[in-house]
């Protein structure tokens, strides 16, 4: 990576949303630099949680489905390819009143920024929230799954498990019915916290059950799920569930740490953007899932990686 040149553009995060950003942004001749993250972090894993997933079979142009770490391995090949500077590293602080825009990958007490750039693309992605169970990591991607839009489909006629008990859990037990024989939502409260009307459509489901005080504490399988191991949270007593696949819905976690105080976020965390990609600091830009707590697709947060490029390019345009 060259110091001491101030960049077109930076794009931090190497998902779905920052990989597109930057096929975009090279190919217009701005040379980005992407920093992709680093392997021990577990806010922005390089490549996004794609790099977590199995097989991809909702991700137009491959009809007969591409693994997760393939797919991104191929985006970021497609970046390259255009003049795209993809570096393994972390953003540690970052000025925005300053311009160009500074940041540090190294000492954020350091006086003086690494990286300078006119322009910033914010692709950091969000992270779902998981049970912290010894197997649940092991069969990630094996049967684990926490979004079922994307893989619904590989449980049609299984036995599911859904663990948690907001609107995301309901909504995600709801569609899971489509495929699975039955769905047990398991809720470590005797009440869910889900809206009214999102219990209703679940409590006359004949397709959903509900398992009520408990948690899980341990997944079970040797190379897919086969069962779940849960606790009553009243009595200590533990039982074993036999499933196929569970789906945890605890909620996600946008990483937007380094951006507290310093870009305009929602009660949950995201970043907000307005009129496209554009955050509340004029040259900075957000896409993906880190400002989309709605759709939560590769597909979208490709999409956005996109818009928020061709907003890049729009801004760089008129500053000249």
């Amino acid at each position: 990576m060259e110091t001491g040149m101030t960049r077109n553009v930076v794009i931090l995060g190497s998902g779905p949303a920052g990989l597109t950003a930057a096929i975009y942004t090279a190919r217009a001749d701005l040379n980005p630099l992407v920093i992709e993250g680093e392997p021990s972090s577990t806010s922005d894993q390089p490549g996004g949680q794609l790099m977590l997933t199995t097989e991809v079979e909702n991700f137009p142009g491959f009809p007969g489905g591409i693994m997760g770490p393939q797919l991104m391995m191929s985006m970021r090949e497609q970046a390259e390819r255009f003049g795209a500077e993809i570096v393994t590293n972390k953003a540690t602080k970052l000025d925005l009143a300053r311009t160009p825009i500074g940041i540090w990958t190294g000492d954020p007490e350091a006086p003086e920024p690494d990286i300078t750039t006119r322009s910033l693309i914010v692709a950091t992605g969000a992270r779902s929230l998981m049970l912290g169970v010894p197997n649940e990591a092991r069969l990630l991607g094996y049967g684990v799954s926490t979004c079922a839009t994307c893989d619904g489909f590989f449980f049609r006629g299984k036995r599911i498990a859904v663990i948690g008990g907001g609107d995301s859990a309901i909504e995600e037990a709801l569609f899971l019915t489509k495929f699975g024989d039955s769905v047990t939502i398991i809720h470590r409260r005797k009440e869910l916290r889900a809206s009214k009307i999102m219990q209703d459509r679940a409590f006359k489901n004949e397709k959903i059950d509900f398992i009520w005080d408990s948690v899980v504490v341990d997944v079970l399988g040797d190379n897919n799920v086969s069962g779940l191991r849960i606790r009553d949270v009243n009595t200590g007593e533990e039982r074993e569930l036999d499933v196929d696949g569970v789906f945890v819905a605890i909620g996600h976690a946008p990483s937007t740490e380094l951006f507290e105080g310093k870009l305009e976020m929602d009660g949950a965390g995201y970043l907000i953007t307005t009129d496209g990609t554009n955050t509340t600091v004029r040259g900075v830009f957000a896409c993906g899932d880190v400002q989309d707590h709605v759709y939560r697709q590769a597909v979208t947060a490709a999409g956005s990686g996109c818009m928020a490029a061709i907003d890049a390019e729009r801004y760089l345009a008129g500053l000249e």
